[in-house]
């Protein structure tokens, strides 16, 4: 067990210098010897883990959105919404989100498959759609796959711009006025009054899921 544990936390700590330099260098200018350098591993323990730098790059990209779900709420709307300004808290605060997302519209990164996270964010967007059109939230003419792709195409373009102008200060506002807009062509008006996407619900939603877990990891195993 001990040899898995260290054999994990050397991916991560891998996984964590590679967020950093491709953060800063790109995926082209980023090479394998500046990510051995920064992690403190051995070429060897890297190769391990990850046959070449487009493998490393996937590891990063795929580790953008493995934090904790957004727990259920009643809702659909809501959920969607605390989904998306989660995510983009947590651009502002995770080294590792960050690193993904520019990996993901890095349009230099020619050999690196950067299709995966579009892919998924639009299957979560459309499965959290098609719950709330289930339970009457939405609008009868609602498409929710097409809602779901012009949500998380509008998205990428508002934090690349907010990464461009301020580096990501602005984002919650950006993402508010961002979902202002989108929102009332697809819900009804009777849900959307109650739907919250106020500036600093993402650093609620963050708030409220690190209390979660601390409250699982302290809760006795029966």
């Amino acid at each position: 067990m001990a040899k898995q544990d260290r054999a994990i936390r050397t991916r991560q700590t891998i996984l964590s210098a590679a967020a950093k330099v491709f953060e800063e260098r790109g995926y082209q200018a980023a090479t394998i010897n500046e990510i051995i350098v920064l992690a403190g591993v051995t070429k060897g323990a890297l190769y391990f883990h990850f046959p070449s730098k487009e493998h490393v790059a996937e590891g990063v990209l795929n580790e953008q959105d493995q934090n904790l779900p957004i727990p259920d709420r009643a809702s659909k709307v809501q959920q969607l919404v605390d989904t998306v300004v989660l995510h983009a808290h947590r651009l502002q605060t995770d080294p590792m989100v960050r690193a993904g997302v520019r990996l993901t519209l890095d349009q230099q990164a020619q050999d690196l498959d950067r299709s995966g996270p579009f892919v998924r964010w639009s299957e979560v967007g459309n499965e959290l759609l098609e719950k709330a059109q289930a339970q009457g939230e939405l609008l009868d003419h609602v498409s929710t796959a097409e809602t779901a792709d012009v949500l998380v195409g509008s998205f990428a373009g508002i934090q690349s711009m907010s990464q461009a102008v301020c580096e990501y200060q602005d984002l919650p506002g950006r993402v508010s006025s961002l979902l202002r807009h989108i929102l009332p062509s697809v819900v009804i008006p009777s849900v959307l009054a109650s739907v919250d996407i106020t500036e600093d619900r993402g650093a609620r939603v963050h708030a409220e899921l690190l209390d979660r877990a601390a409250r699982h990891e302290a809760a006795p195993v029966s």
